[in-house]
This record gives C-alpha cells, sequence and structure tokens, in this order.
C-alpha cells in the first residue's frame, strides 16, 4: 500500500508486488491540523479484501515540509563549535556560539570549551525539546559533535542531532540549520509514525512500514525517525517516481499539477537529478539532497480573483466552491444571494465568491484585533461583505491572513477546478456552485463567464509549460521563456523527451498543452494518484562518499587520510586506503540497505572515481574522491 498525504488529497493505492499491477486507489481530502484523520478516510475507501494480503505500507507526507513553513516545530537548543559567522537572519531563539572545531585535515584548530555547552545546556534544558550540534569541518573529524552529543545526554538524556550525521558536505553553519531543523521535526515525526503502526495495526495489517524521502528513495522507518528532515518535499519526489512507474519510462519530464501548486521535474536513467547546494525550505537553506524542481503556487486549487477586471490566479490556496458546496450544505444558496461588493472594493480578501470559515483549532496569542476578527467568523462560510453587514464594523483584510496564517481561518474561492466544472470537464463535485461562482466573476469583467474558465484553463496550461522550459533551460530567464510562450508568431518549444502529466484532473489540460509545446505527452492510467504509486514503488538509494587525501605529518612524513561518515582514519600507503574504502564503502551501503529492509539479492551497487593530481598519470593523486551508490528494492 502506498499512502500519499498532499496538501490537497490524501491519496491511497494497493499495488500487487508479483507484476506491479494496480488493484484499488482511493482519493480524500487531506485533513488540517491531523493528517491522520485523511489518511483513515483514504484507507476506508479501498476494498477491505486487500487489506489483509498488505505486507508493505509506505507514506509520503508533506508533514515536515508545513512543519518547517509554518514554523510550528518544537523548540531546540542550537550549539555552533568553532569561528562562525551568523547570517542577520536567524530565527533561532536558543543558540549558542562555543570554542572548538578542526582543519580540513581532520586536526583539532582550538580545543573544545565543554564548560560554555554545559553552561548553555543547564540554561536552556527546561525550555527546549531536542538539542543539535554542528562543528567547524566535522566533516572531517566528527569529534567535537560527538563530545557534545555524548555530555548532553548525559545532562539531560534528551535526542541530540549532529550535523555531519544528515550531511557531508561543505558549510558548517548549513549542516547546523539542517541539524536544527531535523531536531524540530523528531517529535512531530515519532507522533506521526506510531498513529500510522496503530491504524495499521487497528485494521490487522502485518505490514513492515517505510517513508518516502525527497530524494525519491524509499527509507526504513528507523532512519526516518533519525532524520525526518529528509521527508522536506518527498511530494514531488513521489510524483516522479510514480510516473516512471506508471509510464514504463526511465527518462522523462513529470508535471505534477497538485491542488496548492505545479510542480516539475525530471528523471534520468532511472534516477531523478538532484539539487546538489541541498534544499531551500522556508527561507532556510539546508544540506539535504532533495529532487532538483521547479515549483510555482498555481495548483488546482489556487485563488481566481478578480482587479482592476483582470484574472489572477493565486498563490493562495483555497476550498473550491464546488468543494464547499458539498463540505458545507446550504452553503450554495448563501453564494447566491450573497452580497456583492463594489469593483473599487475588490483586493485578494474582498470577492464576490471568496468566503470564510474556522478550521477547528483552538485560537492562543491572539491580539485584540485578531480576536474580534476570529470571533465574527464561524463553522459556516461567511464573506467579509456579509460580516460587516452584522456588524456595521469595518474590516481590516489583513489581520484575515494572520488568522489564515496561524491555521485558524480557511479560505474559500472559485479556483481552476471550479473552471473545469463550469466548462464540464472534471465534475467530481458540486458543478452548480462553480457555475454561480463564475457568473459572479462575469460582472466584474464584461467577459462570458465561459470564455473567463477558457482562459483560467489557457493561463494554468501556460504556467504548466513555463515550468517545465524553465527547468530545463536553466541558463534562460524565465522572463525571456514566458516572453515566446505568450507570443503566437509561429513559435513553439519542441521536447526531446517524453512528458508525463500527474494530478486529479490533468488530462483537461492536454490539448492546450500541446498548443503550447511540441511534446509526447502522456497521461498514464492512475495518473490522478500518481504519487501514491511513488510512495510505494520507490527504490532503497543510499549514496556514500569516501575522500582520501595525501598529507603531511608534524614531522614531514607523508600520511594518507581517509575521510568517511565513520570519521578520520591514518593509513600509510595510498593503495591501502584505497582497499580499505573499496571495502567501507559497499559495507556501509548493504548496512543500510539491510535496515532498511531491502532485499539483499536485488541489491547493485556503483562506484564512481575522480582524482585529483598534479603530475602525469601513474603517479599517486593528491585527493581522490569515492562515491558509492547503492540501488535496492524492498523486500514483501
Amino acid at each position: 500500500m502506498g499512502i500519499d498525504a498532499g496538501g490537497t488529497y490524501t491519496d491511497s493505492i494497493i499495488i500487487r508486488d508479483s507484476d506491479g499491477k494496480v488493484m484499488d486507489s482511493n482519493k480524500a481530502l487531506t485533513t488540517y491540523p491531523d493528517l491522520l484523520t485523511g489518511i483513515k478516510n483514504s484507507i476506508d475507501g479501498l476494498d477491505e479484501k486487500y487489506l489483509k494480503d498488505v505486507k508493505m505500507v509506505s507514506v509520503s507526507t508533506t508533514l515536515a515540509t508545513n512543519t518547517i513553513l509554518e514554523k510550528n516545530g518544537y523548540p531546540v537548543g542550537l550549539i555552533l563549535v568553532g569561528d562562525y559567522e551568523i547570517p542577520e537572519r536567524k530565527d533561532i531563539e536558543f543558540y549558542t556560539i562555543v570554542k572548538g572545531g578542526h582543519d580540513h585535515h581532520g586536526a583539532e584548530l582550538v580545543s573544545l570549551d565543554m564548560e560554555a555547552v554545559e553552561a548553555f545546556v543547564s540554561k536552556v534544558r527546561d525550555k527546549v525539546s531536542a538539542f543539535a550540534v554542528s562543528s567547524y569541518f566535522s566533516i572531517r573529524n566528527p569529534a567535537h559533535e560527538l563530545a557534545v552529543k555524548a555530555r548532553i545526554q548525559e545532562l539531560t538524556g534528551m535526542p541530540v542531532v549532529c550535523g555531519h550525521e544528515l550531511s557531508l558536505d561543505l558549510g558548517a553553519y548549513e549542516r547546523g540549520i539542517t541539524a536544527y531543523l531535523n531536531a524540530q521535526l523528531i517529535p512531530i515525526a515519532n507522533q506521526f509514525i506510531r498513529s500510522i503502526r496503530e491504524e495499521i495495526s487497528r485494521r490487522g495489517m502485518d505490514s513492515r512500514l517505510l517513508m518516502l524521502k525527497c530524494d525519491g528513495s524509499v527509507v526504513g522507518i528507523n532512519e526516518a525517525l533519525e532524520k525526518p528532515i529528509e521527508s522536506i518535499f518527498s511530494g514531488p519526489a513521489a510524483s516522479l517516481v510514480g510516473a516512471s512507474h506508471l509510464s514504463g519510462l526511465e527518462t522523462c519530464a513529470v508535471i505534477d499539477v497538485g491542488g496548492t501548486s505545479t510542480d516539475v521535474s525530471m528523471l534520468e536513467n532511472g534516477l531523478p537529478e538532484l539539487c546538489e547546494e541541498g534544499a531551500v525550505v522556508g527561507g532556510w537553506q539546508t544540506k539535504v539532497k532533495a529532487i532538483r524542481m521547479e515549483t510555482s503556487a498555481m495548483g488546482g486549487d489556487s485563488h481566481v480573483w478578480i482587479r482592476n477586471m483582470k484574472i489572477n490566479i493565486g498563490p493562495r490556496r483555497v476550498i473550491p466552491l464546488c468543494v464547499a458546496a458539498v463540505k458545507y450544505p446550504g452553503f450554495l444558496e448563501v453564494l447566491r444571494k450573497g452580497r456583492i461588493p463594489g469593483a473599487m472594493h475588490l483586493d485578494e480578501n474582498v470577492q464576490p465568491t471568496k468566503f470564510f470559515v474556522r478550521t477547528g483549532i483552538e485560537p492562543s496569542d491572539l491580539g485584540k484585533f485578531e480576536a474580534e476578527l476570529f470571533d465574527r467568523i464561524g463553522d459556516f462560510p461567511a464573506s467579509l461583505n456579509d460580516i460587516f453587514w452584522e456588524t456595521r464594523k469595518t474590516l481590516s483584510p489583513g489581520l484575515l491572513d494572520s488568522l489564515i496564517r496561524k491555521r485558524l481561518v480557511q479560505a474559500i474561492g472559485f479556483t481552476p477546478t471550479d473552471a473545469l466544472h463550469v466548462l464540464g470537464e472534471y465534475t467530481a463535485w458540486d458543478q452548480e456552485a462553480s457555475r454561480v461562482g463564475a457568473k459572479l466573476l462575469e460582472r466584474y469583467t464584461e467577459t462570458d463567464h465561459i470564455e473567463i474558465c477558457k482562459q483560467i484553463k489557457q493561463d494554468v496550461a501556460r504556467n504548466m509549460a513555463l515550468n517545465l522550459v524553465s527547468f530545463i533551460q536553466t541558463d534562460v530567464p524565465s522572463s525571456e521563456i514566458e516572453k515566446i510562450l505568450l507570443s503566437d508568431r509561429f513559435t513553439q518549444f519542441k521536447m526531446k523527451i517524453p512528458v508525463v502529466l500527474i494530478g486529479g484532473p490533468v488530462v483537461a489540460y492536454t490539448r492546450e498543452l500541446k498548443q503550447i509545446l511540441d511534446a509526447d505527452i502522456i497521461i498514464p492510467e492512475h495518473a490522478e494518484v500518481g504519487n501514491a504509486v511513488g510512495a510505494v514503488v520507490g527504490k532503497g538509494i543510499k549514496r556514500i562518499e569516501i575522500l582520501i587525501k595525501s598529507a603531511y605529518s608534524k614531522d614531514k612524513k607523508r600520511l594518507v587520510l581517509l575521510f568517511s561518515p565513520q570519521g578520520r582514519e591514518t593509513f600509510g600507503s595510498y593503495p591501502d586506503a584505497l582497499e580499505y574504502a573499496d571495502v567501507l564503502g559497499r559495507k556501509l551501503i548493504m548496512e543500510y540497505m539491510t535496515e532498511a529492509g531491502l532485499d539483499k539479492g536485488q541489491i547493485q551497487i556503483e562506484v564512481s572515481r575522480k582524482d585529483i593530481s598534479l603530475s602525469e598519470a601513474g603517479a599517486v593523486p593528491l585527493e581522490t574522491k569515492l562515491v558509492f551508490v547503492g540501488v535496492g528494492m524492498p523486500k514483501v
């Protein structure tokens, strides 16, 4: 079983492992803030006769990404060891910088100031739930990080995350941020995974549990608990893997049209292209290796709003009118009879089709004016116009933004999903609510409501094409690409690889997309639940990097240093170091694969080697970088 808890829908799917055939699938609305309710609803729609035979469950989730974006992580104490320059943007409440660190050969630069560590821990231990530590050049020698970790656990018993455990890339501060964010997520991941396990057990399923990482690979649940940061952006990774499986293509571009965003990525020879500098999430530069993708805040549930007779789409997500009419009985009548704002007053929150409703989350720490506005919004959708005429008090649309960001209030509005309902190309919800909404927008544009919906559909298709071409042509500014896309002067982009579409009603955009792109556009069967497919068919992929460097001791003797995830080791000769590295790299790959529950008989390991030399061939290199990539399939 694969489960994908996305921004709008939670998809579940059952695949027969003998031949990869999809046996059953279901979609349910994602529930906030408790994702488990949406997961239960999604599984409930599956045929029960298959559940008892499910031996493996793999999950991809937006939980980590949303927690970081919404700044809802648990409080963490960050300890930076070494001489750091902290950027001006530092939204970290509890942190300290202490003396210590190593050089690029792994030799100690400055002794570790353990007393400063102990003083910081004593000061914040009652205010945090975990600690993170990053030491200067810990990728060459993690001794100071490990010493700090051991001491904190001895003093507090709390979880401690080390930077070198998550990344062996240069950038001590970024490794620290990665460790910090990871520590924030550990309690949340524990709770989520425990809930999933209980749900699987409650249904009588004797199943192993895996999670999808943001590089498109699956990971054993123990590592998922230790490194929840690696599940950020696992949704786009799931769409990429799912698209490859459903289409049977090893090389393709993938466009995933979700409710909140449109994501573009690419698979080449079965492996995704990774963002080498690390993923950026919530403004934080991390060292997490995620798939490279082009994303935009335009999806099926993006808000369509009017200002100055111009149609705008997004960037915010709302509940489509067609969905709200089903979710809130009586809403259709309110939409028909609602008070219409004047054209001069229109903005993103003041629209004839924009309504607000409570989410059910209890508020805390609201300001006076926030609390007043929250009290005026109830459990049934109401527009700002309705609230004003009931209270006769002027409202600040900006206050609504604050309540929405705090997940206390959610918005309802016209969306591209509604446009498809009006055009009759996707009718899963209340078609009449979408039609009424479109006719309301018609009043402000002097354009027929059918033409409005056709334009919205065209704009979404053009955005898909812009994302795709921008992703492929990284050296061309997107503004220049957009000029060509908007032009009708006998130009069209040609794609040399197939383009696979994944997501709900993506088939509706095929004709418009083909008018913009000359491409082999493929919509595979079960494209609407492609992410859930990706969650369950993901391969186990592990990358291990080992660096070997020539060096000299203090007494000028030649040494060979080896740096691996296990730390620094010294050898007397280069051949000895190379032989040891080959054995170690393969051993670490197999240990990881075994822990993740992958089939030993199906694990393939490839090794690439890059030498840096100053002299002719045959001489001992100054430096050798070995990269071990293991690929395996989950064992059922």
